[in-house]
């Protein structure tokens, strides 16, 4: 069965479902439009949705925690070694504060690419690394980002990095540019009553709809983006439309006479099976 392939997490409220019979392709994501303060994709679902673009001082609250981290790494490892050997960890044996450095050296690209565009600085700010198309970003993109961190920050006394952040459309530096990526931010706009599970099932709910397994975690949560676009708006063609893919999806038929109450049924049906498994 086709599934209902989740690219890309939603972190705003703008979900558009757009008409289109070719909905469930398997084409990339593209950029739909660019603002000042938020960037619009659209999935391979044609869901048009709004991430909110990392601000300058998000960056630099970032960088400033991973180089805290880094600091007290240094000297951890620095106090360790003399305290358990008694030698100068910067003396005659040079392989060790190359040892040391090598892991500092790479601590941005190695952090990003097996924590998903993350850093713990960034984490920390709730921002992470993304591919203009809305993907993530490959090995390459965050190779060049990394290397360009020469011209961003070492060179130029991140000058560069600054200046740039601040006055490009898409806050990127020099190393975003060449890579073709950014930064959002990855903390939803929602609040906690708009998080993704409805409250706790009680123990004699009947399931309306079993299919819903065949669903994933990440197709509900675009679910929930709808339910919470619709509340917001007041635009009832969003939870029909998505209603109508749904339904094609699982083979069903809705038995709800609202399309919102479909939505949330489907959501509330998925809390009560995957709870008792």
């Amino acid at each position: 069965m086709q599934q209902f392939e989740y690219i890309c997490k939603p972190v705003g409220t703008a979900v558009k479902i757009t008409d289109n019979s070719h909905a469930f392709s398997n084409n990339k994501i593209l950029i739909a439009a660019v603002t000042m303060s938020s960037i619009n994709v659209i999935t391979s679902q044609n869901i048009e949705i709004e991430y909110e673009l990392a601000s300058l001082g998000d960056r630099i609250l970032g960088y400033i925690i991973d180089w805290l981290i880094i600091f007290a790494y240094i000297i951890l490892i620095v106090v360790v070694f003399r305290i358990s050997t008694g030698l100068d960890f910067f003396g005659e044996q040079l392989w060790l504060p190359l040892l040391l450095g090598v892991p500092v050296l790479c601590y941005d690209l190695l952090s990003e690419l097996f924590f998903n565009g993350q850093s713990a600085g960034k984490k920390a700010m709730g921002i992470k690394v993304i591919s203009l198309t809305g993907e993530r970003p490959t090995f390459g993109q965050y190779l060049i980002r990394w290397l360009f961190r020469l011209v961003d920050f070492t060179i130029s006394s991140h000058l560069v990095g600054l200046i740039m952040v601040a006055a490009t459309e898409r806050k990127q530096r020099l190393g975003d540019m060449v890579a073709g990526t950014t930064l959002i931010k990855t903390t939803p706009r929602t609040q906690l009553e708009d998080t993704m599970y409805v409250s706790g099932t009680p123990a004699d709910y009947e399931v309306i709809y079993p299919e819903v397994v065949n669903l994933k975690d990440a197709d509900l949560e675009l679910v929930k983006e709808v339910i919470v676009a619709v509340r917001r708006s007041g635009n009832t063609t969003l939870a029909l439309q998505a209603q109508q893919k749904i339904e094609q999806l699982l083979h069903i038929r809705s038995r709800q006479h609202e399309p919102l109450f479909f939505l949330q049924t489907i959501l509330t049906d998925y809390q009560h099976i995957t709870s008792k498994l």
